[in-house]
């Protein structure tokens, strides 16, 4: 399988953070600072099964609607 691509991952990171602006019942700060903060640490991640996990963790959040 293929890595996600930049253009994907930046389009899931900027859904995320659409996503985060819509909460109500959870903490709006704590949930964009997370977001911001994995994709910080994980950007200069190099190993694709880890880049492939993170990518399809996102993707998850935002089609259930949960926070992991």
């Amino acid at each position: 399988m293929l890595p996600p691509s930049r253009q994907q991952v930046l389009r899931l990171y900027k859904h995320l953070i659409r996503y985060g602006n819509q909460l109500q019942l959870t903490d709006k700060s704590y949930f964009l600072g997370r977001v911001r903060r994995e994709f910080r640490e994980n950007c200069k991640e190099t190993e694709l099964h880890k880049i492939e996990f993170n990518f399809k963790r996102g993707e998850t959040l935002l089609r259930k609607g949960r926070i992991l």
